[in-house]
Order: C-alpha cells, then structure tokens, then sequence
C-alpha cells in the first residue's frame, strides 16, 4: 500500500502544495482539509485520525507529538508513522527527504514510530 502523508496544520501549506505539484502520485493532505481533521484538532485525535485512514503524519511538533505517540500506543492503537520536519533544513531539503520515504520506504517501515528528518 503506498505512503499517504498528512500534513499538521502547523506545518507550512508550501509542504502539501509542493508535494502535489513534485509528485503528483502521492496521496498528500493537509489539516483542515475536506476529509481530513478540523484545524484546532487535538494531536490524540489526529493520531486516531491518522490510524483509521492510514496515513503518516508530517509534523514540526517536536515536543509534545513524542508523548501523544506513547499515549497512543499504550492504549493498544497504532500509527503508521510521524515524521518531524528538520527546522534546520530548507523547505526543499525537507520535501527530497519526503518524497524519498515516499518512493522508497517499505510497508510498514514507520509504524509505531516518530522519525526525525533526515533518513538519508
């Protein structure tokens, strides 16, 4: 099944809009959208959210994000994935870093866990 991202509401809307635009295959969609969490959605629900439909949370929430995923395991609940963005990358070197999991990552390879940008 292939990666599908959401991307938290925080995060820059440039992240989904380039992400459509560099590939066009990928199932990207943002906080708030239609179909997706309201904005103002508390991180549980998005985690529940991001269960339910199977899609990889993309983040910049390095503090809290960590306590909502153990949370959320512990309640026997899984998530295929949160990545956190590297503030200390350019906006263009955070989407190669997506768009490479995307392509490349293995079913499965995320799950249950927050990886923190880059992977390369």
């Amino acid at each position: 099944m292939p990666i599908k991202y959401l991307i938290d509401e925080n995060v820059d809307p440039i992240y989904t809009l380039q992400l459509r635009k560099r590939n066009p295959d990928l199932t990207v969609r943002a906080v708030g959208e239609l179909g997706t969490p309201p904005k103002s959605t508390l991180d549980p629900e998005i985690l529940l959210w991001c269960e339910e439909y199977d899609f990889i949370l993309v983040t910049n929430n390095r503090s809290s994000m960590p306590v909502h995923l153990a949370d959320h395991i512990a309640n026997n609940q899984h998530i295929p994935g949160i990545l956190i963005l590297n503030a200390d990358f350019s906006v263009g070197q955070n989407l190669e870093e997506l768009i490479l999991i995307a392509e490349f990552a293995f079913e499965e390879e995320y799950q249950d866990q927050i990886v923190f940008l880059p992977i390369s």
